[in-house]
């Protein structure tokens, strides 16, 4: 970072750092990590989540950056849980902005200036890496990743209501202490849908998020996400938002013409297909050819059903907040 880039950071806004680094079995690689932080990083708070294989005491022996803080948890939860303790010691310091960066080294520090840069200058609450800008990028990841990836963020956009977003399980984040002081952090999730829990709560708050280029990077490192297990609750967890998210924004905070049409059409079209289908079946078992009036009695429900949906769906999706949060409420303007 040049000198004039360093000088621009610390006149900005946001004013101090901090960097919080979930720590599971991340012993390889977490010294490179913590070379290469950069020099406008003002505290490093590394949370050691129960790891087997001591990776907090190897940071305590080998790391003599002053800035670095070592944290342990008695026990492991996941890294939810060693966020929402690296997100409450970095509260207690006087950081302005709050980063966090995983320690298995996929997550370049060089770039975090990146992520701050949005938030100091007052257009963004919240920011997050997206491996899928270029193309050049996404031929480095691996093509199960590639295809989850997809997946999972069409689940988020649903679910979260950021449907401008993608790439909802990158971890290379950072958020202003406004916001972050907002957030429910005991009602986080714990485990690894983490990053997608956070875009929900984000969304409840009105929080303006936006999406950071970044490249993608896989080397010698060691995924510790069992999809088998973590997939069923990623599905349990999105639907529990979307129900919860549509009604607090459309039911709780406000109540208009959307709110009606995110009742009517589901339940029209659920009418029409459930129906559609008795009436076929009905009808097959005696032989008989249904009337134009039973056709049009399913038919019309499922069409007028589907177009509400699709109606609501994209006022959802132009629904998204605009002015940044912490702007609003942080009372020292910074």
């Amino acid at each position: 970072m040049s000198n004039s880039a360093l000088s621009s950071a610390r006149s900005a806004p946001a004013g101090r750092v901090a960097v919080v680094i979930p720590c599971f079995r991340e012993r390889e690689h977490i010294l490179s990590v913590l070379d290469g932080m950069p020099r406008f990083v003002d505290y490093i708070i590394c949370v050691d989540d129960g790891c087997p294989d001591g990776t907090g005491k190897h940071v305590e022996m080998h790391c003599e950056d002053p800035r670095v803080e070592v944290i342990y948890r008695d026990r492991n939860e996941g890294v939810g849980a060693a966020m929402v303790t690296g997100y409450r010691r970095a509260l207690e310091t006087d950081a302005r902005i709050v980063v966090k960066v995983d320690g298995d080294g996929q997550m370049d520090p060089a770039l975090m200036e990146r992520f701050i840069a949005p938030i100091a200058a007052g257009r963004a609450d919240y920011t997050k890496g997206n491996r899928f800008y270029r193309i050049e990028d996404v031929r480095a990841m691996p093509a199960t990743r590639l295809v989850g990836n997809a997946a999972f963020s069409f689940m988020s956009k649903l679910s979260t209501g950021y449907w401008h977003l993608f790439d909802p399980l990158n971890g290379y984040t950072a958020i202003h202490r406004a916001v972050l002081q907002l957030l429910p952090l005991e009602r986080l999730a714990r485990g690894y849908f983490f990053e997608s829990d956070m875009l929900f709560r984000l969304n409840t708050l009105r929080a303006v998020v936006i999406d950071v280029p970044m490249p993608a990077q896989y080397g010698a490192e060691t995924s510790h996400i069992r999809t088998a297990l973590e997939l069923p609750r990623f599905l349990l967890g999105h639907a529990a938002n979307l129900l919860k998210r549509i009604g607090y924004n459309y039911f709780l905070r406000d109540f208009h013409v959307a709110s009606l049409e995110w009742i009517l059409g589901p339940c029209l079209m659920a009418f029409g297909f459930v129906f559609g289908i008795y009436q076929w079946y009905d009808h097959y078992l005696r032989s008989e050819v249904a009337t134009a009036g039973t056709v049009m009695l399913a038919a019309l429900p499922l069409i007028v059903g589907v177009q509400l949906t699709l109606s609501t769906l994209q006022f959802d999706m132009s629904n998204r907040p605009s002015v940044p949060l912490h702007t609003l409420v942080d009372d020292d303007g910074s």
